[in-house]
């Protein structure tokens, strides 16, 4: 009989598949097991009660190993059918990955985060604007200064002095130097 289909009834006094006791932990004592009659009997416990515990403890240690039995019975067949359905451990890395990143974007953390950088993204964009906007006035007004007129009469001269007339000047367009201008 295939132990993968088989349903396991706790309550029956055949439990789940034949019993394999090939390195299981049914074939070690549980802690404060009591192995053998030479051990004194705790204070207040019969023979009997003893005796009953230790068929309990039984009964629990083997239900536990065939319920590990079983589930590894069961994890096979999940493995197998993952196997057939061509799932593989990165593809559902993948998925567990999405949906725990679809979780992340839905939490209310996440909507409230990125409604704060919204935010101060509209802000900082706005204040650049505005600053952007205060150096070109600020420029457009320096540029208008006599200091920075002077300064460019002196560079226009020193450009003639260097490059000379352009042929495709007329004398009135080119730049000449001056008296009350005169080079650095």
């Amino acid at each position: 009989m295939d132990s993968v289909g088989q349903d396991v009834n706790l309550n029956s006094p055949n439990k789940g598949p034949p019993m394999e006791h090939s390195g299981s932990l049914a074939d070690f004592p549980a802690e404060g097991a009591l192995q053998n009659s030479g051990n004194p009997l705790p204070p207040g416990l019969t023979e009997e009660e003893a005796e009953d515990l230790r068929n309990e403890l039984s009964k629990v240690e083997e239900e536990i190993s065939t319920l590990r039995q079983v589930l590894s019975a069961k994890e096979r067949h999940a493995a197998e059918l993952k196997r057939k359905l061509g799932l593989s451990p990165l593809n559902e890395f993948k998925q567990n990955l999405t949906k725990s990143w679809q979780d992340v974007q839905t939490s209310n953390a996440y909507k409230k985060t990125q409604e704060t950088l919204s935010q101060a993204g509209q802000k900082t964009s706005a204040a650049l604007t505005t600053m952007g906007s205060a150096i070109t006035r600020k420029l457009g007004d320096m540029r208008n200064s006599a200091t920075f007129k002077s300064f460019e009469d002196k560079m226009g001269n020193l450009k003639y002095k260097v490059v000379g007339p352009r042929g495709d000047e007329s004398p009135a367009d080119s730049v000449t130097p001056t008296q009350e201008n005169p080079p650095f």
